[in-house]
């Protein structure tokens, strides 16, 4: 299926440089090439020109589109199998079970000297429907205009497997109703039986590697642990630069939960209507 269907747009993409493989390393590969051993080998497909208008301003980012090249393997089997059958209908089904991650490239990445990274976790309930309940879209949205501002550019990496800090959507909302009923976000996980936080940065790291390198860079981000996480994987040159936006009466004890779970902000940075710094 996501080879397009057809071979021939397959070959014409990698002929093109816009369909490659990148090792754990961060290190470009063939994408024919068949090396099961190195299963966090990443396919990116890209660049491609996406004009965005996001809150009040428009930006002129590349976006690369990135997926785990053992988990398109499987689906592209499937797809084979799907096509042979005559079973159009069943392909909707194969692209809701695969995680798709985006990278938004603001700059000329050969000339970016410390540059201004954003790795944002997807959360469908503020990115897309505004949800005051946390503060992720006024995050991604302040993030896009911060880098796009930013004399040494950056980019975002969209994590799309990483809703409700990694337990989905589904159970995302049963903690939302297990909140309403009293418990922080850490506690309705841990009654869910689920881990306080579950979200894997591996990918994220090895497109960090071949975006820049293990170069410094400046990460946005309150969550000391994911920089940790960045470290483990490789990347050491990290500089925290603090990012606490879209405060509201209404998220403002779930903030604090996060501020007690270890996240680094002030109790000042908790008034809403504050102006990030």
């Amino acid at each position: 299926m996501f080879t397009y269907l057809d071979p021939n747009v397959r070959r014409w993409l990698i002929e093109e440089g816009k369909l490659i493989r990148i090792n754990s390393d961060g290190r470009a590969s063939n994408p024919n090439a068949s090396n099961e051993k190195d299963t966090d080998a990443i396919s990116l497909l890209g660049p491609i020109a996406l004009p965005l208008e996001c809150g009040q301003n428009e930006h002129k980012v590349d976006w690369y589109a990135a997926v785990r090249h053992t988990r398109l393997d499987r689906i592209q089997a499937l797809a084979d199998s799907l096509l042979i059958h005559q079973k159009q209908e069943k392909f909707a089904e194969l692209a809701a079970s695969m995680a798709v991650n985006s990278v938004l490239v603001h700059g000329d990445r050969d000339n970016w000297q410390n540059p201004l990274i954003r790795i944002h976790s997807s959360c469908h309930t503020g990115d897309v429907f505004g949800s005051m309940r946390c503060e992720c879209g006024p995050q991604f949205v302040s993030a896009l205009d911060r880098i796009a501002s930013d004399p040494a550019g950056g980019m975002i990496i969209y994590m799309s497997g990483h809703e409700g800090r990694g337990i989905g959507l589904w159970a995302k909302a049963a903690t939302y109703l297990l909140q309403d009923a009293g418990e922080n976000t850490y506690e309705a996980n841990r009654s869910l039986g689920l881990p306080d936080d579950s979200r894997d940065f591996r990918d994220a790291a090895t497109l960090l590697k071949y975006f820049h390198g293990d170069r410094p860079f400046r990460l946005l981000t309150n969550n000391p642990k994911k920089i940790q996480d960045l470290n483990e994987f490789g990347l050491s040159h990290v500089t925290r630069v603090k990012h606490v936006v879209g405060v509201n009466e209404t998220n403002r004890e779930y903030l604090s939960a996060k501020q007690d779970w270890g996240h680094s902000f002030d109790n000042d940075d908790l008034v809403p209507g504050r102006k990030p710094e």
